[in-house]
Parts: structure tokens; C-alpha cells; sequence
């Protein structure tokens, strides 16, 4: 079954404008078959993975460029980071859009070297694991989700129940299980983890022990939606501190987890300055954390939290997979009043809070006095949570089903 991502049409349109198009995430999740399907099978495509390629764009990237012409996608990029000059020459000699598209996990190292060698020349889309829309075949013209009175219409499918909620949550995101439903839940993340250690951290980190490193992955996973704290962290996966650090941004790097950061101002002191820790697919997150069933998910320790970094993917997917960028934040203060998510978009903080309840109470969001005091103006409250339909707490405040999103 094949799935309408949010950012095909974006893609297949040259609606960016520029002459290279850079897809980042983390492996599988669906970077290569987006842009196979945005571009018709219109274009050439080679894949880094290839070792003798691989070798020609590391040794002789002009003679690579010469045999392999635009409009071109190279896949796994982040492999031969010696095209860059190149590819910069290229398309200073000719700016037509689109005339190359890369793909690429990795993410810190190479944004960093295409920042230094493409800047003004490249559009850099983020990819995540399949929204709701996505996975329901309505990808396509699916808009930024942003708290207001009216309430965008919900995707047609979407789980009408608690039960159906943690069956998409336990599942995961990535579009390999989405797509197959026969495919063995437990396999699958078991041989994710496999290749993620033998390969990525081969190339992002030394790790000379993958046991005590699968100790720290399930370690994150167990404080997902929690606020960072590296001690911790590290003394519960029983490594040191800075090798906890350094391994957090290896799954920042990869695209696994993302730590969001808090809101503060200098007219709100007393706000917590802690990030806090989601890991971005909720099914990896319950298969390091032992969780064997949709069922045992929902009933057990960890259910609101994942529910919340559930929430927080599915926000993020909606503005990465529509082409937008978005800055979210948490807020909690010193007398623990937070907000799970906060969107900061033309001056205005937009408030939202998850919630693991069919009964939301005006009550629930009394995090919004957290925010009282600071100089940005408040726009429309939000809380997600159980509720069937959209269900107004007050003139500035509602609470919509998570699903929705």
C-alpha cells in the first residue's frame, strides 16, 4: 500500500523554488520513496549505499557530477560530503529549481557541512515517521495544526477511541509497519536497533560497548515527555555523564529523539529552563520499553507520557510535513504549573496541554498562569485529550481530540 506523504506535492511542484532540495530524518522513514514518488520517475537516482559510487563521489566528485547529470536525486548524501563544492559550482552555473535532490540521515553533521557550502541555494525539509493524515492515505494538502476556535475537520478514520489511540501509538510511525500490518511488531524494532547500532553509530560515534548502549536507549525511552536531567540518566544506564551527554546528541543527530526547549523570558524567572526529552517514534519508545501489546501499553506506568510525545511528533509533523518551520516550547514553573507544548508564531504564544482524559476541565490548564506574566501575547488555549469532538472551555480555550491533530 502505498502512502501519500504531506510534502509530495511540495516536491513534485518545485514549489520551494530552489535548485537543490535536502530531505533529512531518521532511517525508514520514507525518505527515498517520497522522493521516487514527488518526482514521477522523472529523474536519474543514485544511492551512496553503492560502494563503488560511494567511492567515485569521495575521490573524483567532479567526474561523479559529470556522469550523473541533473535533474538528479543522490540518495544517503550525508556519505560524501565532497559533493558540496561541486554541487555548489553546479548550480551557480545554472539555478534552475530542483535541478538536484539529496537525501540523508545524520542530520547535525550534515546540515552542517550543506549550511557551509549551499547556503541561499537549498531547501531543507525534515521528514518524520507517517502522521495521522499521512497513514489514513489523507497526506495530501494537510495544513499546520495551530490552536484557534475553529478546528480543522478530522482526518477520516481517525481513532475514535483510547483503544484505537494506543494501537496507532503502540504501532509506530514508521511506514514500513504502517503500510504492512503483517509485519511482526517485535522484529521489526528489534532488527531497527540492530542496524541503528552497527551502522549509524559507526559513523556518528566509537561506541565500544552496544550493550551499555542499548542500556542507555531504553533508558531515554522510559523518560520520554520527562525534563532532561543528565545525571540521571546516566547513572540509571550506568554510564558516565559526558558519555551520556555525548551519546543524547547521537539520538538527536539520528533523528530519534528531539529535546524540547523551554520557554522563558526575562519577565518570567521562575520558569523551569530544563529541556524536555520525546522521543519522536512512540513505537520504538514501547518496544525499548518492553510494552508487548497496545493493551499493556495503555494500562501501564508509562501511557500518559506517551501519549504527550505522541502528541508532540504529531504537531511537529504537521508544519516539518507540510514545508513549514515551527518553534515549539515547554513551560513549567517553580511551583510545577506547565504546558506540554507551546507554539511561538508571529509574536503570539499559542498554549497546549495533553491530556489522558475524556473529561477535560478548565482546571487542566492552569498552566496558562505560567505564561501570565510574560510579555507575549496569548493566543487560543488548547487541550488534547480524549474528548470525541471538539468541546469549548471558554471564550479563549478548547479541547479537541488528540487524534485530530
Amino acid at each position: 500500500m502505498q502512502l501519500t506523504r504531506t510534502l509530495e506535492t511540495i516536491l513534485s511542484t518545485g514549489a520551494h523554488g530552489a535548485p537543490v532540495v535536502l530531505v533529512t530524518g531518521a532511517r525508514q522513514v520514507g525518505k527515498s520513496t517520497l522522493l521516487h514518488r514527488a518526482s514521477g520517475g522523472n529523474r536519474q537516482v543514485v544511492t551512496l549505499d553503492d560502494p563503488n559510487l560511494l567511492q567515485l563521489a569521495r575521490q573524483n566528485p567532479a567526474q561523479f557530477l559529470r556522469e550523473w547529470q541533473p535533474p538528479l536525486t543522490i540518495d544517503e548524501f550525508q556519505y560524501a560530503p565532497e559533493l558540496l563544492p561541486h554541487l555548489k559550482m553546479a548550480v551557480d552555473r545554472d539555478g534552475t529549481a530542483g535541478q538536484y535532490w539529496l537525501s540523508g540521515s545524520q542530520q547535525f553533521h550534515l546540515m552542517r557541512h550543506v549550511s557551509e557550502s549551499l547556503a541561499g541555494r537549498v531547501a531543507i525539509f525534515p521528514l518524520l515517521g507517517l502522521s495521522v493524515r499521512e497513514r489514513l492515505g489523507q497526506g495530501q494538502g494537510a495544513t499546520p495544526f495551530l490552536p484557534g476556535r475553529s478546528v480543522a475537520p478530522p482526518p477520516l478514520g481517525a481513532p475514535a477511541d483510547a483503544t484505537a489511540l494506543y494501537e496507532l501509538i503502540w504501532r509506530g510511525s514508521f511506514p514500513a509497519l504502517c503500510a504492512r500490518p503483517e509485519l511482526d511488531w517485535d522484529r521489526f524494532y528489534a532488527s531497527y536497533v540492530q542496524t541503528y547500532l552497527q551502522r549509524d553509530l559507526r559513523d556518528l560515534a566509537r561506541v565500544g560497548d552496544e550493550m551499555a548502549f542499548l542500556r542507555f536507549l531504553r533508558a531515554v525511552a522510559s523518560r520520554t515527555a520527562q525534563l532532561l536531567n543528565l545525571a540521571n540518566l546516566a547513572r540509571d544506564a550506568d554510564v558516565a555523564p559526558n558519555t551520556a551527554k555525548a551519546w543524547l546528541s547521537i539520538l538527536e543527530t539520528s533523528g530519534l529523539v528531539t529535546l524540547l526547549p523551554p520557554w522563558h523570558s526575562s519577565a518570567t524567572s521562575r520558569l523551569v529552563k530544563a529541556p524536555k526529552l520525546h522521543m519522536l517514534d512512540t513505537g520504538l519508545c514501547a518496544w525499548l520499553g518492553g510494552w508487548s501489546s497496545p493493551q499493556t501499553l495503555q494500562q501501564g506506568a508509562l501511557a500518559g507520557a506517551i501519549l504527550e510525545s505522541w502528541a508532540v511528533g504529531e504537531v511537529l509533523r504537521s508544519w516539518w510535513h507540510a514545508g513549514r518551520s515551527v518553534q515549539l516550547y515547554h513551560v513549567r514553573d517553580k511551583d510545577g504549573r506547565e504546558l506540554d507544548l507551546v507554539v511561538h508564531r508571529d509574536g503570539t504564544l499559542y498554549p497546549m496541554e495533553v491530556k489522558r482524559s475524556a473529561t477535560p476541565l478548565v482546571a487542566d490548564l492552569r498552566g496558562l498562569a505560567a505564561l501570565a506574566k510574560g510579555a507575549q501575547p496569548l493566543g487560543h488555549a488548547c487541550l488534547l485529550c480524549l474528548v470525541r469532538a471538539p468541546l469549548a472551555l471558554g471564550p479563549e480555550a478548547t479541547a479537541v481530540p488528540v487524534g485530530w491533530v
